[in-house]
């Protein structure tokens, strides 16, 4: 029963697989039969691998990471500040807080390291062309660049600054190189904003302050001329004042009819009465601008000129067209008022801004000297290596034995027979050319 199973299951084999297998199965006997060259290809792949991995350098890397600093904008600081002190700036401050607000400045870092400006300095300052022996500085900063790897953590905005180098001692220089050198640029750059915004600061606090004497010197030269102090009290006692000197023209008026009834028109008591209220007439005459005041209405003008100029104080009826002016030069000196105390705090803060020294860049791991090498890895190298090289002649080995096998007049053998010739013969014209350009050189 089971010898008739036997050939039912090879009867069952599908032929093209079967094939597959002999082939490969001639394919597995014939570098079995070549295991001494590859043993040989392999020992002689593996030592010279093995040198080549230890032919080349070593290398060491020395890691730094950063944070940098995300500092609030000074203006933005300004404004809440002064918002304690004036209420009518809390919206300001708070709105100046949404447009201004914080930003991170990794970013920004990460392009301050690779610009030009930190590698020419890290070139100059180690010598790299003569450590890289590279002729060009521009090819020293790429080769500097290859041997530099700068990332930042997206969520926590740490950057990170790999240098690798054949000395670990100047892996670790230069490390610290980039992080010297970016702390000298940003210092500079805060340095020299903060000086423009002082600058900028202090020119207006003197425009302002021109502005406020000129305003100053305007409404103390309206209230000389007008005689206004304060409308508002001024307006109230002059009420007031007209007023007791109308009860006590009422009072006087009714003594007068007294008197006249008892002694007569030409009794020197009467005269006195009548002199009494002439004087409460006319006085009440010129604090409220009636009578003859009136029809003088016209010759008195806005700035406090005319007829009236040289009172001591402007008549009741002329206080509603002298408040207009006058409130109008008040509030000039109150608004530059607020400006030059808003300015002036401002100043302040700029100049602590400018003075302030403080590092620029939060230092979170220093770089260190590497005990152990990153490159290159030798075992991983030379087993790497002796691989592809034993691949390589198994490969050639099969491919040699494949081409034996097919026959003289095949189309693959016909190509190789005119195209090899023609390719020998231009390699060979071509030689002569290389050595001679070479000797010249």
């Amino acid at each position: 029963m089971s010898a008739n199973a036997a050939p039912e299951r090879l009867k069952l084999v599908d032929p093209a697989q079967r094939a597959a297998q002999e082939h490969w199965a001639v394919r597995s006997r014939l570098l079995w039969n070549h295991r001494s060259t590859l043993m040989r290809v392999a020992v002689v792949s593996f030592l010279v691998s093995l040198g080549i991995a230890f032919l080349i350098p070593k290398r060491y890397k020395s890691t730094a990471s950063i944070m940098p600093p995300d500092q609030p904008n000074s203006n933005a600081l300004m404004l809440a500040a002064l918002a304690s002190h004036a209420g009518s700036l809390g919206s300001i401050g708070s709105l100046a807080g949404g447009l201004l607000g914080e930003h991170s400045s990794t970013a920004l870092f990460i392009d301050l390291l690779r610009s030009g400006t930190v590698s020419g300095r890290l070139i100059d300052r180690f010598n790299l062309q003569h450590v890289y022996r590279t002729r060009y500085r521009i090819d020293t900063a790429k080769h500097l660049a290859r041997r530099t790897s700068i990332a930042d953590d997206k969520k926590s905005g740490v950057i990170t600054i790999e240098v690798e180098d054949e000395s670990p001692v100047r892996a670790r220089d230069l490390a610290q190189g980039y992080l010297d050198e970016l702390n000298k640029l940003v210092t500079r750059t805060n340095v020299s904003a903060a000086h423009q915004e002082r600058v900028f600061i202090e020119q207006r606090l003197h425009a302002v302050q021109a502005d406020l004497e000129r305003a100053q010197l305007d409404l103390s030269a309206f209230s000389s001329r007008s005689g206004t102090i304060d409308l508002g009290d001024q307006t109230r006692a002059m009420v007031e004042g007209s007023a007791q000197v109308q009860a006590e023209l009422l009072i006087q008026r009714s003594d007068l009819e007294s008197l006249r009834q008892m002694y007569g028109d030409d009794n020197v008591r009467v005269r006195e009465a009548q002199a009494r209220i002439a004087a409460l007439e006319s006085g009440l005459e010129k604090m409220t601008g009636s009578g003859a005041s009136a029809q003088a209405d016209t010759a008195v003008d806005l700035s406090g000129t005319g007829d009236g100029a040289g009172d001591l104080y402007p008549p009741l009826r002329q206080l509603p067209r002298l408040a207009v002016p006058y409130a109008d030069l008040y509030r000039r000196v109150k608004a530059e008022e607020a400006a030059f105390e808003l300015l002036t705090q401002q100043y302040e803060l700029a100049r602590i801004e400018e003075a302030r020294d403080v590092p620029a860049v939060s230092v979170i791991d220093a770089p260190g000297v590497a005990e152990k090498k990153s490159f290159p890895p030798r075992t991983l190298l030379t087993a790497l290596l002796t691989f592809l090289t034993v691949a390589s002649a198994a490969a050639l080995i099969l491919f040699r034995d494949h081409w034996s096998r097919l026959e003289s007049h095949d189309p693959r053998k016909a190509l190789a027979d005119e195209v090899l010739p023609v390719l020998l013969g231009k390699f060979r014209g071509i030689l002569p050319f290389l050595r001679a350009k070479r000797g010249v050189a």
